[in-house]
């Protein structure tokens, strides 16, 4: 079977043929804090389970630049590609990488300082406090590899070599869960079990991709020694940034959540919030990993100035989420309470508010997508600025006012249901900036 080139034009079909590797590897590499929670919530308990949310959230906020560097480093490297100068791009592709590390490094020592501290403010006290403590001082040291495993889900798929990310990111899932069952279930290790496994498993994914880049010479790009090049470096930060902001949202999101659940209802909500985050994340992951995957196809054609080819991946990824957000919006429907019931089965009463809250959150997946899919578009187009407002506008602004206004009219109800007005006004953001700079990509047949 031949293989797909990033030069190729692309119908549906092959469209979803390239980005499914990268779905799964995305729905992947989002299992860590989910398999972790799985095993606490039935093995240790509630508390426990609670604890991994609360500091969960938290180290999220740290591979994030990971997702800036990938994205914007592999929507310019791409470009660099496209315009047929692989000796810069293997520059720009290296001083990538070495940032990264460096980066990654100064802020695990930042999070070993501040993870007991940030639980506090989310109302952790006592034994739950306690378990956030004995979990978040492991799961931080994971950072400094998350961040690397993140930039290379972009850039696997920039080499056209998505299925390797694609085994990659199977075989690190696989040690987790593997680890969980053993450090849990057999070793009696409880939370510091769940986090150990969850650092071999992230490990992994950081250092496979790394040696594989460096032993195959014939790549497209090479790991070379570093060289900073400061203006090409911002413009990566500057053109990724969105998706930082994304990532960094979502964190910050997740423990003004917590603080809002332990007004509302307590340890109780923060776990039902848990499940929720468990099942959604997992999904949502798809629409991620459709515009991570397709990121570098944009960025390539519109470095050789393949106008027809933009419009036509435009249209057609429209058509193919749309098809794909209805399908998740149903499965979720339909199976919430067995959902729900893998985490918390055990009780009665988290269980109803688990199944509640998730299948009014669950609306949410008949619009996250095309909010992604439009930040990562500009992304892809070297436009940071747009990309940047997207996804301040729908995880910041609409959904920090949601989670904070409509618990007021709603009560509990009104916090499961922010996420998805945030993103119905986002829509509202995406199309209206589409429409303004059309000119970037349009054709005669637009």
């Amino acid at each position: 079977m031949a293989e797909i080139k990033l030069s190729d034009h692309f119908n549906i079909a092959k469209l979803l043929k390239f980005t499914a590797p990268t779905m799964i590897m995305m729905m992947f590499y989002s299992t860590y804090m989910l398999v972790d929670g799985l095993f606490i919530s039935n093995c240790v308990g509630s508390t426990g389970y609670a604890a991994v949310n609360i500091v969960g959230n938290y180290i999220l906020l740290f591979p994030s630049i990971g997702t800036m560097l990938g994205s914007g480093g592999a929507a310019l490297i791409s470009k660099t590609l496209g315009e047929k100068n692989s000796e810069l791009a293997s520059k720009q592709f290296s001083m990538v990488i070495w940032f990264s590390v460096v980066a990654g490094l100064l802020l695990t020592v930042l999070g070993l300082l501040t993870v007991g501290e940030v639980a506090r403010l989310q109302g952790a006290e006592g034994e739950l406090l306690k378990d956030c403590l004995e979990y978040g001082n492991i799961v931080v040291l994971i950072v400094v590899f998350y961040i690397v495993q993140s930039e290379f889900q972009y850039f696997f798929t920039m080499v056209e070599k998505e299925m390797l990310g694609f085994v990659s990111a199977v075989i690190s899932g696989v040690i987790n869960i593997s680890l969980d069952a053993l450090f849990i279930l057999v070793f009696k290790w409880g939370l510091r079990g769940a986090a150990l496994a969850s650092f071999l498993g992230v490990l992994f994914g950081a250092i496979f991709p790394i040696v594989y880049f460096i032993r195959h010479k014939e790549l497209p790009v090479r790991i070379k020694k570093p060289s900073l090049d400061i203006r090409t470096l911002l413009k990566v930060c500057a053109n990724g940034s969105s998706e930082m902001v994304t990532n960094i949202s979502v964190a910050l999101v997740g423990m003004l959540f917590n603080f809002q659940l332990m007004r509302y209802v307590g340890e109780n909500g923060v776990a039902a919030y848990g499940v929720i985050q468990a099942v959604t994340t997992v999904f949502l992951a798809v629409f991620q990993g459709y515009s991570a995957g397709i990121i570098p196809v944009v960025g390539y054609h519109f470095g050789a100035g393949n106008r027809d080819e933009l419009t036509s991946l435009l249209k057609k990824s429209i058509v193919l989420l749309a098809v794909i957000n209805v399908l998740l919006f149903g499965i979720t429907e339909a199976c919430a309470e067995i959902f729900a019931g893998i985490f918390v089965g055990y009780d009665k009463e988290l269980l109803d508010m688990s199944v509640r809250g998730l299948r009014i959150y669950c609306s949410v997946f008949l619009l996250t997508s095309f909010n992604v899919f439009g930040s990562a578009f500009f992304t892809a187009l070297n436009d940071g600025l747009n990309s940047a407002i997207i996804s301040f506008a729908r995880t910041i602004v609409f959904l920090v006012a949601g989670v904070l206004l409509l618990p007021l009219i709603w009560g509990l109800d009104g916090i499961w249901i922010s996420t998805s007005v945030a993103e119905l006004l986002a829509l509202i953001v995406t199309i209206s900036i589409g429409f303004i700079n059309r000119k970037v990509w349009k054709t005669k047949d637009f």
